[in-house]
């Protein structure tokens, strides 16, 4: 069965002289992971469309046991991201969260939206990495129903602090002053990065990367933010280690 969908290019793997495995994230089929024939041929469409951080029309044959790209046309190839390698690195970070995270054999629609949104944000540099990751990691791990609880202070209930505490491994705030009478560990943030948060989850998504902060608030908002990732997902991501060293 031959199905006609649109994707990104996650990942790609060299086969032999000619051919690609790919990872792809599609609207219609969440993860596919697919042969491309002949994809190096450089006069060849599916070479370009096949290309890792690609956004591509894309006709996929449904075998037995494998998934083959038989077209491939690209239509956005982010190329900003080519002349940056730190935010080339950025997005492949994006990536291995949509590898861990997106879901398949299923519709991804709204993933793949986030993804592109986030890629061309970073691609033409309308926003501060920093602001893009994390709007990034926390509506991806939001959309697969690890949605933190923002509202108000898990003990005592209050909306609004000078400094509230963010705790990963809760996804719960706390006031201050809750957090430092019940010890709980977490990144203590300003009230600023504590409503910059609550927007990456709450907000609608057309409004999901309107907000401003600046860079020095957006740092410790962007360690807590990773810090719930590596602990809802259980695992550590060697494209944001690299990431994080390239940025120093």
């Amino acid at each position: 069965m031959k199905f006609k969908t649109k994707g990104v290019i996650l990942r790609q793997q060299n086969i032999g002289e000619q051919d690609r495995l790919v990872w792809i994230l599609t609207d219609s089929h969440g993860v596919v992971r697919a042969f491309v024939r002949r994809a190096k041929n450089i006069k060849s469409p599916k070479c370009a469309g096949t290309g890792l951080l690609c956004y591509a029309d894309l006709a996929i044959f449904e075998g037995k046991d494998a998934y083959t790209v038989d077209e491939a046309t690209a239509k956005e190839q982010f190329k900003g991201l080519r002349t940056d390698p730190v935010s080339l690195t950025l997005a492949e970070y994006f990536c291995e969260l949509c590898l861990t995270l997106c879901p398949k054999e299923q519709e991804a629609g709204e993933y793949l939206r986030l993804l592109l949104n986030s890629l061309y944000l970073l691609s033409t540099k309308k926003k501060p990495p920093t602001l893009i990751k994390i709007c990034y990691e926390m509506r991806l791990i939001s959309l697969c129903g690890y949605l933190p609880d923002l509202i108000m202070c898990n003990s005592c209930g209050k909306y609004e602090a000078p400094i509230m505490l963010f705790s990963p491994t809760a996804g719960k705030l706390y006031c201050a002053d809750c957090a430092q009478r019940d010890a709980v560990p977490g990144v203590y943030l300003p009230l600023a990065s504590v409503t910059a948060l609550r927007h990456t989850v709450y907000a609608d998504f057309e409004k999901l990367f309107s907000f401003q902060l600046k860079e020095e608030l957006l740092e410790p908002l962007s360690q807590a933010t990773e810090q719930y990732i590596a602990h809802m997902t259980g695992k550590e991501y060697l494209t944001l280690s690299i990431y994080k060293t390239m940025k120093e």
